[in-house]
């Protein structure tokens, strides 16, 4: 894992586009307040929320929460022109979910309606229920994760459900991620300080 534990840090991640990084630093984050909110997963948290059931708290909203993860492996794969963030986290007011389950739902729901793509609207009537109900039968709440720790499971991708608002004062910007290279804040402003970035490694 690249972090240590959250027991030891107290912080889940968060990746955000370098656009949005200015806005979330000053205001905080909030679950909408991405550009990209509504034309990236348009519709895609609601199927999920249709479909919860009895056994998951009414206030755990998957169209209103902010993503998080607990870690990343020392292989992942990061999106160009982002930034990483660690936040600090009010425990009882977020959920712990399967990812890999809820990944294999996104690229039917968004070709659903595509064309040429009627097989992946076949498949969204044929497999959609029982997968969101896979995913939330699999799901616990934050404190619940913490004693069993299924997010250490292999196979089980943790994403956590951030059912709140966080102020400024709760982010750290840890690294930004280029085409080229993924550095601290503190290296990318020596970086800009020294002009060593002008065509390094490009």
């Amino acid at each position: 894992m690249i972090f240590k534990d959250y027991t030891v840090t107290k912080k889940v991640y968060h990746v955000v586009s370098l656009a949005d990084l200015d806005n979330v630093l000053r205001n905080g984050l909030k679950y909408d307040d991405k550009k990209t909110f509504k034309t990236k997963y348009n519709g895609f948290h609601q199927c999920f929320d249709e479909i919860k059931g009895t056994s998951v708290p009414e206030w755990v909203v998957r169209s209103r929460a902010i993503f998080a993860s607990m870690n990343f492996q020392k292989d992942h794969k990061w999106h160009s022109h982002t930034a990483l963030i660690g936040i600090t986290i009010d425990e009882a007011k977020c959920w712990v979910c399967n990812e890999n389950i809820a990944n294999l739902l996104y690229e039917p729901f968004i070709l659903q309606n595509t064309c040429g793509f009627d097989e992946a609207k076949e498949f969204m009537k044929k497999f959609s229920g029982r997968i969101v109900e896979d995913y939330w039968k699999s799901s616990l709440s934050f404190s619940e994760n913490q004693n069993c720790r299924k997010d250490k499971e292999v196979g089980y991708d943790a994403e956590v459900l951030v059912m709140h608002h966080i102020p400024p004062e709760n982010i750290e910007c840890i690294y930004v991620i280029s085409d080229h290279r993924i550095l601290s804040c503190t290296e990318w402003k020596e970086a800009f300080a020294s002009g060593r970035l002008c065509y390094e490694n490009c």
